[in-house]
């Protein structure tokens, strides 16, 4: 008898390879199960006739078609635009105090700007679409040959092929592989950020059709689910040869996943362009606005009601006046000809003029409202956003990554963050496993220190650990660097083990590691060593640690592994092939993995690794000969921060696997709905009766400056949550290490892992598990409050930690505000054995319950819900893929630069946009309401004072372009101080420069420069003689004092906030005054039909005239004394803390550079500020 054939189908456990028929499979042709696919048939009558999607696909917000009024649109709905393009049309009507032409002008230039800014990057969205689209594949045509086309020319039907490296080109059906079984690995890091592989299998009715003879003959049809945005399940039957077969997501490859370790693949494509899975899941991410563009909309609402009210007050004062010019049959302005007006001015009909003076006035005054500021803030965050990206001091050059602002609406929003959740594997540690130390037969191995172990030392002994003690940093005695690999000790080392007493046990439990795996070799082109394709770091770092010991993995195929051993007797290596019989999958629910192999001596063994709450459990009897001591290690390396997985093995009777075999084969081909059920019962069956080994411990160190980080953030009045799946003593100790946790702080734990309640699992009580749960959580939350009390009245700093089972019912109804009122009094939070959905319901609650500002920053596709649910999403671009980077706003390579990331750039940018928009109020109010008292001293005769065209520039030319440098070049202070006094981040979180109170200052100020401009500027000028020949000034030269006056003061209101110029600044400020005189000269010697009062205004009145210079110095100057007069007083008397830096600075600025003991301390005056800060924040949280 020939030797058996194994096949991978034989061999896989789980739902990887067949698809049972499930109650699912009953609804094909019903409504949602309505699709039908004719494979490699295009001339099909009945194909022709479906007219499915092609497969080109657009990202692009618009088309060439609906650009203009897309856009349009969106531009509109700003209701500031929405005005200003009604007071355009009614411009044209006799109602309008100026041309249309000059409300148009602006409104067009500023909505054009966003259009084309909208347009570029809608553009860069295309180029990337047409680079997708335009791809390569290769396609079974009607010659019965392959043959490249480009992607979007592909049609559902159609048979591909996909080779090793490439994406897949649409959502396709295997057929097989270059593998016999058509298997495929499958990386999936587009569409869930994982990078482990995924292993994928065909049908085996279908696996033989391996070339294009075979290819000849394909007809089949499927029927399946219509297109949705479920990733990970799917629905359908394959119709092939007269028989149905039904399909799983397990032979299903998804657009933009990528081949790997497979040489090729022949699929039929299902679902094209955007019926694909990926497209029907690139939904826009959540729409997030900074809490201070929420309040700009309100201060708009503000002006409004202010334009409404004055131009109120305008027309009915102008009413009574217009009313008062008739009576008794005289005219009291009969120079004004009241009896022979329209209807504008008619003494008879005054409550109509009255009316219509009140839409004069709404046009007139509109000028309160800045039609600029939209387009300016816009411009300021872009540019601010290309500042983040261009910051070397947050540049990986290990990874080549950038910092990276993939959205500029947030910006200020980095200077408010009051609570920071962060994940913790791969975010504060480096997601790179590292085999540190093992515990074999009862033997601890591992002389290396952890850093948490480190830390741990340094806190009982309460002095810092030299880092010259630690030897985990050589990776082995020989100083190589291993990846993966960080294990020292001199007993296993170099072939050492085989003297020790317990070598065949060593032997046992590193063949263990280097079989129990899916881990696929590959050769390194460059060094032309090994390296290993793993579904995960734990894994790698497993078959590493294997190889450096003398077990090296080097070749698998679907029935063999093959291994270099070191052979005891000889000291020599030798080749070892093992036939791989079964593999039993880990999943979350079994924590597990077990392979069955036949050695070459012809011994069945068992080989299973998994969780010490799982594994101990299996033991035989004879099998625990040193568990406690086991037991003890694992304890040990968890509260040094290590994971660990316990390594089992079992020598399997040939009689009891061959009747196993046969019943696992059969509960695997079975097509119910308990299939799965079945097989998970036979896995059990077989791993049992296990001998212990012992157990691994890897490391996932931590990110290089961590701990530093949090504790800035900390100093900053940051609270800091972690949310982990970790267990609870490798959390806290983390904690310890990254500094999270700290000496003094009281700890409040709160945990289920009580005998009670394990005692009514056990039982199946599980209503009554639940209530005691519940009572439990309840009892421990108010244990920690009253702590609470008692921790506020001493000073001393609370910690929380909760474990992922308590948390489920601390979120409950009747229980989150007592949980969440706990944790905001506590200093930092850690949350253990959290779910993704964990993660995103906390940071929900935080958000919604506090009103604070939250920021969540993680890794992984289980961080994704939590970054959308949190105002500010940060991304780690680390070693668990792409998917929390694409899902957030801004994405950093590290955690430590998220410390510049807020205490600098948020610091900046929120300063920046809160003066920004505070400054565009002060200076269009200082503006709109020189025309207010001009209109009351002419009576409201809805005269303007300026020129149409100066009114029509002051947004757009004088004044806009100093407050945009404003928001990008200010900064009140550097870098390196804004990193070293983190308390000045409390100015955004507590928003001290955009409460209300500062908010209406500057509208205040903005009246009263109003005031002063006007009031000073006409009782200098009127009835004063300014022209060589006697004549006095005129409405046109006072008009044009008046506004160069305006122009003076607020750009040198601007010159007075700035605390850091550039030339830039100063070429803005002084330029933007100076285009005005060059602006008014040029207008001047315009015909007088078109530049009316402005024509000659300058050079022949103002200009020669001592008189107009006199007056435009002594009114700027007076414009500007009561703000400079408040700030001297502010800086001097009540502070903020970046005036007491800046003061002390400037006063010894020598001494602060260079960090003598000056820079060594805070300032007092900063103490003092520090410590009210400290009570304040203390305050807050209670």
């Amino acid at each position: 008898m020939g030797r058996r054939k194994l096949r991978f189908s034989n061999l896989y456990s789980f739902s990887c390879f067949k698809s049972p028929a499930t109650d699912d499979h009953a609804q094909i042709g019903r409504k949602g199960y309505s699709r039908v696919v004719y494979c490699n048939d295009p001339d099909n009558p009945d194909s022709l006739q479906l007219n499915y999607k092609g497969n080109y696909v657009s990202t692009t917000k618009y088309t060439a078609a609906n650009f203009i009024p897309k856009s349009l649109f969106e531009q509109f709905r700003r209701v500031a635009n929405l005005y200003f393009l009604v007071v355009a049309f009614v411009s044209f009507s006799p109602l309008a105090p100026y041309k249309a032409v000059t409300v148009l002008a602006p409104l067009l230039m500023v909505i054009g700007v966003t259009m084309v800014k909208e347009a570029v990057e809608d553009w860069r969205r295309r180029k990337q679409d047409v680079e997708a689209n335009n791809r390569k594949v290769k396609v079974f045509g009607k010659s019965y040959t392959f043959t490249e086309t480009r992607w979007k020319h592909l049609k559902v039907g159609d048979v591909v092929q996909v080779d090793k490296d490439e994406y897949f080109p649409a959502d396709l059906l295997l057929l097989s592989s270059s593998y016999e079984d058509g298997v495929c690995y499958v990386e999936t890091m587009n569409l869930d950020g994982e990078t482990n592989l995924k292993l994928k299998h065909a049908l085996e009715v279908t696996a033989y059709l391996r070339d294009e003879e075979s290819l000849k003959r394909l007809k089949a049809m499927i029927k399946c689910e219509d297109p949705n945005e479920n990733l990970y399940s799917f629905i359908g039957t394959l119709h092939y040869n007269g028989s149905q077969y039904p399909l799983s997501p397990q032979q299903i490859l998804l657009r933009d996943s990528k081949l790997k370790n497979t040489d090729y693949i022949y699929g039929v494509v299902i679902f094209t362009g955007h019926d694909t899975k990926v497209m029907q899941n690139s939904v826009d991410p959540p729409s997030k606005r900074s809490k201070i563009e929420r309040r700009m909309d309100k201060i708009i609402y503000i002006l409004f009601s202010t334009l409404i009210a004055i131009s109120g007050v305008g027309s009915v004062i102008f009413g009574i006046e217009t009313r008062r010019d008739y009576e008794d049959g005289k005219y009291r302005r009969w120079y004004l000809r009241p009896d022979h007006t329209t209807s504008l001015y008619d003494p008879q009909r005054a409550p109509l003029a009255a009316f219509l003076h009140f839409l004069t006035g709404l046009m007139l005054y509109g000028y309160l409202i800045p039609i600029s500021l939209y387009v300016s803030i816009e411009i300021v965050k872009v540019l601010q956003s290309v500042f983040i990206n261009r910051d070397q001091e947050m540049y990986d050059e290990e990874s080549d990554r950038p910092a990276r602002a993939r959205t500029s609406n947030l910006n200020e929003e980095l200077g408010q963050v009051d609570t920071v959740l962060s994940d913790k594997t791969g975010t504060l540690t480096c997601n790179s496993m590292e085999f540190v130390k093992c515990s074999i037969a009862g033997n601890a191995y591992g002389r290396g220190m952890t850093e948490v172990e480190r830390a741990l030392l340094q806190r009982k002994s309460g002095k810092p650990v030299v880092e010259a003690d630690d030897s985990c940093n050589d990776s082995n005695d020989l100083g190589k660097s291993v990846k993966g690999f960080n294990f020292r000790d001199e007993r296993l080392m170099n072939g050492c083990w085989i003297h020790e007493q317990d070598s065949d046990r060593i032997r046992m439990f590193f063949r263990a590691l280097a079989l129990c795996n899916t881990a696929v070799p590959e050769e390194d082109k460059e060094s032309h060593g090994v390296f290993y394709e793993a579904e995960s770091p734990d894994e790698a770092a497993f078959v590493v640690a294997a190889r450096e010991m003398g077990f090296e993995l080097y070749e698998r195929t679907q029935m063999t592994i093959s291994l270099h051993e070191l052979d005891p007797a000889s000291g020599r290596r030798v080749d070892r092939v093992y036939k791989l019989l079964n593999v039993l999958e880990f999943s979350s629910s079994r924590k597990r993995m077990s392979v069955v192999v036949r050695s070459m001596e012809n011994q069945l063994l068992l080989l299973s690794k998994g969780a010490d709450s799982v594994m101990f459990e299996r033991l035989s009897e004879h099998g625990r000969a040193f568990e406690a001591e086991t037991k003890e290690h694992i304890k040990r390396y968890a509260e040094a921060g290590l994971r660990t997985l316990v390594v089992a093995y079992r020598v399997l009777d040939e009689t009891d696997y061959c009747n196993w075999e046969a019943e696992f084969t059969k509960a695997k081909t079975a097509e119910t709905a308990d299939r799965d059920m079945l097989v998970d019962e036979l896995a059990d069956k077989i791993e049992n009766g296990l001998v212990l080994l012992g157990a691994t411990a890897v490391e996932d160190k931590l990110q290089k400056g961590v701990p530093e980080c949090i504790n800035k953030l900390s100093q900053a009045g940051i609270n800091i949550w972690v949310l982990t799946g970790d267990k609870m003593e490798t959390a806290i100790n983390i904690g310890y290490a990254c500094s999270l946790l700290r000496q003094g702080m009281k700890q409040i734990t709160i945990t289920l892992d009580l005998p009670d309640i394990d005692a009514l699992e056990k039982r199946g009580d599980k209503e009554g598990a639940s209530k005691a749960s519940l009572e439990s959580v309840s009892k421990q939350i108010n244990e920690g409050k009253f702590q609470m009390t008692s921790a506020k009245a001493s000073s001393t700093e609370l910690s929380l930690v909760i474990d992922g089972k308590s948390l489920g019912y601390a979120l409950d109804k009747k229980l989150e505000m007592s949980f969440l009122e706990l944790a905001l009094s506590c200093a930092s939070v850690i949350c253990c054995r959290s779910t993704p959905k964990h993660k995103a319901l906390v940071t929900r609650l935080v958000k919604t319950r506090t009103g604070k500002m939250t920021l969540a920053i993680g890794d992984g596709a289980n961080d994704v819900g939590m970054l959308q649910e949190a105002d500010i999403g940060v991304g780690i671009s680390g070693a668990e893929g792409m998917q929390a980077v694409m899902a957030s706003d801004y994405a950093i390579a590290q955690f430590r630069f998220l410390e510049r990331l807020l205490l600098v750039h948020g610091h900046w940018c929120y300063r920046r946009i809160a003066m920004m928009i505070c400054y565009f109020f002060y200076k269009n109010i200082a503006f709109g309401f020189t025309l207010f008292w001009y209109e009351a001293y002419t009576s409201f005769s809805g005269q303007p004072a300026y020129n149409d065209w100066y009114m029509s520039f002051y947004n757009v030319f004088f004044t806009s372009l100093p407050v945009i440098a404003l928001g990008v070049f200010d900064q009140d202070v550097s870098a390196r101080l804004c990193l070293k006094y983190p308390v000045l981040y409390q100015e955004g979180v507590q928003n001290i420069l955009f409460r209300w109170s500062r908010i209406l200052g500057w509208m205040c100020n903005g009246v009263l420069t109003s005031i002063i401009i006007f009031i000073f500027t006409t009782n200098s000028m009127i009835k004063q003689a300014l022209r060589e020949d006697g004549q006095v000034t005129d409405y046109a030269i006072l008009g044009a004092t008046m506004y160069t006056c305006v122009v003076w003061a607020v750009n040198c209101q601007m010159a007075l906030s700035i605390n850091y110029f550039t030339w830039i600044q100063h070429f803005f400020i002084w330029g933007s005054i100076g285009f005005w005189y060059i602006f008014l000269i040029m207008y001047g010697y315009v015909s007088p039909t078109l530049s009316t009062t402005a024509y000659m205004v300058l050079v022949e009145a103002c200009v020669p005239s001592p008189l107009y210079w006199l007056v435009t110095v002594l009114v700027v100057v007076s414009a500007l004394v009561p703000c400079f007069a408040y700030r001297a007083f502010q800086s001097r008397f009540r502070p903020m803390y970046h005036d007491i830096i800046q003061i002390r600075r400037a006063e010894g600025s020598e001494e602060i550079e260079s960090g003598s003991s000056v820079s060594g301390e805070l300032p007092r005056d900063v103490k003092l500020r520090v410590q009210h800060l400290t009570e304040g924040l203390i305050t807050r949280k209670s």
